[in-house]
């Protein structure tokens, strides 16, 4: 059965021959010079942002550049900032995740049932929670995996059955009352002025990066994005490294929904869905910036914060509400386009290289 990767991650690459060589012993060719051009490719992102500050500085400095308020993006924007890293791995492996706002509201909601109804203490329940989170990564990735179901449809069947049970087990109220450490420990310590939140997705970022960019298990799994015939061709467990991609998925999604129980203190059935296409529009726009062409850590960081810098002063401007959606669907677009393009830019460099 053929599989269809996301946009930008080709599942049947021309350019690998069925004798290629495991990623684990292969010897990567040396890279091309970089041009000018493919330096401000790397660089376009982090300097828009920058120009987005800079702008909305000019436009309301009293309200604008102040501590408060940039302490507020870092603070505020951190569920969104993790659940983008959530869905890093299983887009390099060449599938979709639309479950993860679900799982991430599944976590919380357990979190909060355990903890305010049947009074366990905080660190077991934010425990349940996860492994809540991690089951339902196991289910997403068995039913894609071995039943060959296309991962889009599946997630999305998952995210609308979680979506009920939510609704049931909650009786369609939010839970409220969490324990006042979880709150502390989100976003009533804070460090440098930026709640401790913004330092957890900091340091999922560092792993998330470390990981792809430095060890065998992120080669293996970008080799399983770029050719699953060929990965398998050569040695590789591709099954086990794809469900190894929805369970880390999402358990990371499961830690963005126990933030942002940390940060209201309560835990809602449905206010975490609406984190699914700012997730979605930051890690596309990530992977067009840092490492162009690939759904990357850093990318994605700069990418959800540039989109927070862009909501925030535009709300500071006196924008209509509905600006946001728009300014998030329009950078969903964009981003796929552009990924698309540092994909097939990315892909002519490397057969230049070889």
């Amino acid at each position: 059965m053929s599989n269809s990767g996301p946009v930008g991650v080709s599942t049947d690459s021309p350019r690998l021959g069925t004798d290629a060589p495991s990623p684990a012993s292969h010897t990567a060719p040396r890279p091309a010079r970089r041009s000018l051009g493919g330096w401000l490719e790397i660089a376009a992102l982090p300097l828009a942002w920058v120009l987005v500050i800079a702008v909305f500085s000019i436009l309301k400095p009293s309200t604008f550049l102040t501590l408060a308020n940039f302490s507020n993006i870092f603070g505020s924007y951190s569920v969104p900032f993790i659940l983008t890293l959530s869905l890093v791995l299983p887009l390099t492996c060449g599938d979709y995740d639309l479950s993860v706002a679900s799982v991430a509201a599944m976590a919380a909601m357990t979190t909060a049932i355990l903890n305010v109804n049947h009074h366990w203490a905080i660190v077991p329940a934010i425990v349940a929670g996860l492994v809540v989170a991690a089951v339902l990564g196991l289910i997403n990735g068995s039913i894609v995996i071995f039943f060959e179901v296309d991962s889009l449809i599946v997630t999305l069947g998952t995210s609308t059955v979680l979506q009920g049970v939510l609704l049931w087990i909650s009786g369609s109220t939010t839970i409220s009352g969490l324990s006042p450490s979880l709150v502390q420990s989100v976003i009533g310590t804070k460090l440098l002025g930026i709640p401790l939140s913004f330092y957890y997705g900091l340091i999922i970022c560092v792993v998330l990066w470390y990981v792809l960019q430095h060890t065998a298990l992120g080669k293996r799994l970008l080799f399983v994005g770029r050719g699953r015939t060929v990965a398998k061709l050569s040695g590789l467990r591709v099954a086990r490294l794809r469900l190894g991609s929805f369970m880390m998925s999402a358990l990371l999604a499961g830690v963005a929904g126990i933030v942002y129980a940390g940060i209201t203190g309560s835990a809602d059935p449905t206010s975490a869905l609406s984190f699914l296409l700012p997730a979605f529009a930051a890690v596309f726009l990530g992977a067009t910036g840092v490492i162009p062409g690939r759904f990357n850590a850093w990318g994605s960081l700069i990418a959800v914060y540039f989109l927070a810098t862009g909501i925030t002063g535009l709300q500071l401007a006196g924008a209509a509400s509905y600006v946001q959606q728009l300014f998030y669907g329009g950078a969903l677009v964009l981003a796929v386009t552009f990924a698309q393009l540092s994909r097939r830019r990315e892909t002519r460099v490397e057969d230049t290289a070889q």
